[in-house]
């Protein structure tokens, strides 16, 4: 005859084990949480027009936030928009605080060990921005290793340019400077207080004309992939319906329409 504390403790032990079980099942994935909440939380940065930014009436506007609305839209759920420092969305990710990224990010190796990512939804260049009266010539990106340059924190640039320039002897540590948000940055290229900034084309020519400042060099070289949508690991569920809808929309020429509508080549 069994004792009835183990009878007891054998049933919460499966009860235990039900509940990792079921826990498991539903944190591994995430897009039936988001269809059975009917919302999908999304991190940004919106200091880079005119891919993400906050209009007069505080409203989240460019290519990213119209292409995730009509993402949203075909998962049937709606797009709640968090904006937040660009080096923090990957942590912001890892710890569940957010469903997913878009902020013209691009997707790399080490980036990769963190999150996963979306197939390609734009492909890009890089640009190199200089005061529109400055005499900077510069032929290729490794030319920027002879001035004070800037770049985003946590961005691609920042880490081809620390990566190839300064770890690799060409350029000194203090030429290099980090901004959390892109328009400071450009605020002191214009200033004369950093010569160069090393950012993606399509807000580079946004940038450019707010500033007063030019493009002395648009280049791939640079370029890791494309711009794409980041999601937590293993998510695989999710990762099959984003990549699905991204190419439904490059089909039936939705992705176009906002290029257009943003005036991007």
């Amino acid at each position: 005859m069994h004792h009835p504390f183990i009878k007891q403790l054998a049933r919460m032990s499966f009860m235990a084990l039900l509940v990792i079980g079921l826990c498991t099942t539903a944190q591994a994935d995430l897009l039936q949480q988001i269809k059975d909440s009917g919302k999908m939380t999304v991190g940004t940065s919106a200091d880079y027009p005119p891919y993400e930014s906050v209009d007069a009436d505080g409203q989240f506007v460019g290519f990213d936030m119209d292409l995730i609305r009509e993402i949203g839209k075909r998962m049937g759920v709606q797009v709640i928009i968090k904006d937040m420092g660009f080096d923090t969305l990957i942590t912001a990710l890892q710890a569940k605080k957010i469903d997913a990224v878009i902020a013209a990010m691009q997707y790399s190796p080490e980036r990769d060990k963190k999150v996963d990512f979306s197939n390609v939804y734009r492909k890009i260049s890089d640009a190199f921005l200089v005061k529109a009266d400055s005499s900077i010539v510069l032929e290729k990106p490794a030319d920027i290793a002879a001035y004070k340059v800037a770049a985003q924190t946590g961005t691609i640039q920042e880490k081809w340019m620390l990566t190839n320039l300064v770890d690799a002897g060409k350029m000194k540590k203090n030429q290099a400077f980090s901004y959390e948000r892109v328009d400071n940055a450009a605020m002191d290229v214009a200033a004369g207080r950093v010569d160069v900034l090393f950012i993606q084309s399509d807000p580079a020519e946004k940038l450019a004309k707010k500033s007063g400042l030019k493009i002395a060099l648009i280049s791939k070289e640079t370029i890791v992939a494309g711009q794409c949508i980041a999601i937590p690991e293993g998510e695989k569920a999710l990762k099959a319906e984003l990549d699905k809808l991204i190419a439904e929309m490059q089909a039936d020429g939705s992705i176009q329409k906002i290029t257009d509508k943003y005036g991007l080549k």
